[in-house]
């Protein structure tokens, strides 16, 4: 390995050399747009606007996603010997497990009181975003095969070269973990609630779905939710002015900050997504006595609604629900979307039509001891995974009659 200035070491071989950079800026915008998945393109490519250029550089010019919060850029280029970018990985170099959504604590404990170090680490996501999504991001045109396996083969050799302890790849999609796998990761599974638009034309034609009793309670909850004069609110695009942002921050902070302690986004990070990305990001708003009381935040992809944070300043019964959860269904379907991912965890949206889905990630434990313990843990905890959701799908509120 060749290492060059902080943040821009370079590792190579006859066919690729791999480059790490301390900022989403190393890359240029037309290279990260080349990458799939990361922007909006011709009909039928996927995009995810969590990965795009905008979003990730709106965490590091923030302060968001930096050294100073434990978020160290360590992100991956992968090249030909010339220098022509073939894929990346984001990535961070991390000093704790914060804003991760997918739990290592118990590692991180065990290795310390046998006297290892488990930090700093290895984080290939994207910041405080448990949303689904490309990792092994390969360039237009290239062998996706290839390219993924050379990332894959890059990332155990900077988690060696650096001396962490491990490497972890988290919320990816089946297809990555299954290349991540080849190379030795270990495989893990989690699970979370998604709604799945069936082509339906309109809400009503969802709640058809429904077994009666559930359907009846639906419609009752969301009568609920409104019942105090409050209304609703979609804003995207132009709609969303500083003054939007003001009244969601304020949500955000006050919810937030009495359920976690610290929120992990500051104010500017919502006005660079608010000038960047715009049209990608759906903000429900709820009002009442003419002013907002409460919102979520979502983002639009090419194919599915990604909800992220939400917050209120007025508390109603099951409005959160309505914001959340209800509004999002009725956005999708109106745009067509397949897909709402409604964030981390959460038995409380099955019932709200949402079905049990399988989450992945893929890790990479330096040390052997370690490893062949996490090995095992996550062995069991992948039966227990399937286990909860085989039970969760029995009792999801869709009608049986329509079960294949």
């Amino acid at each position: 390995m060749d290492q060059g200035d902080d943040g821009d070491g370079q590792m190579a071989t006859a066919d690729f050399a791999i480059r790490v950079a301390t900022g989403i800026g190393a890359f240029t915008r037309d290279e990260w747009d080349s990458l799939a998945g990361t922007a909006r393109k011709e009909a039928g490519t996927s995009y995810n606007p969590l990965v795009s250029f905008d979003f990730l550089t709106a965490l590091e010019d923030s302060g968001c996603a930096v050294r100073r919060t434990g978020w160290q850029g360590h992100h991956l280029r992968l090249e030909t010997p010339e220098g022509r970018l073939l894929g990346a990985l984001p990535c961070y170099l991390k000093s704790h497990s914060q804003g991760e959504y997918v739990f290592d604590h118990g590692w991180s404990d065990a290795f310390e009181r046998a006297g290892g170090h488990y930090y700093p680490k290895l984080q290939c996501s994207v910041p405080f975003s448990p949303v689904t999504g490309p990792r092994l991001l390969v360039g237009s045109g290239e062998n996706a095969s290839q390219v993924k396996a050379g990332l894959a083969a890059g990332l155990k050799l900077v988690t060696e070269r650096l001396g962490v302890s491990s490497a972890h790849v988290t919320f990816a999609t089946p297809d990555d973990v299954e290349v991540l796998e080849a190379a030795d990761f270990l495989h893990r599974t989690d699970q979370q609630f998604h709604f799945f638009n069936e082509g339906f034309s309109s809400y009503d034609d969802f709640l058809a779905t429904l077994a009666s009793r559930k359907r009846k309670a639906m419609k009752k909850e969301r009568r609920e939710a409104l019942a105090d004069g409050i209304s609703i609110d979609w804003l995207t695009g132009k709609d969303i002015t500083e003054s939007v942002w003001d009244d969601f921050f304020a949500f955000y902070m006050d919810t937030g900050g009495r359920k976690w302690g610290r929120p992990y986004l500051n104010r500017e990070f919502f006005s660079l997504i608010g000038e960047r990305m715009s049209d990608d990001i759906l903000l429900v708003m709820a009002k009442r006595a003419g002013r907002y009381i409460a919102g979520a935040i979502n983002f639009i992809g090419s194919d599915a609604l990604y909800g992220r944070n939400w917050g209120c300043i007025e508390d109603h019964p099951f409005l959160h629900f309505e914001v959340c959860y209800h509004q999002a269904i009725d956005f999708a379907i109106e745009r067509k979307l397949k897909v709402v991912e409604a964030g981390a965890q959460g038995e409380h949206k099955l019932a709200r039509g949402y079905r049990p889905v399988t989450m992945h990630s893929a890790h990479y434990i330096a040390h052997p001891g370690l490893r062949n313990a996490v090995a095992d843990y996550l062995r069991r905890e992948r039966r227990e995974v399937e286990r909860m959701g085989e039970y969760l799908e029995e009792h999801t509120p869709f009608r049986k009659d329509l079960a294949e």
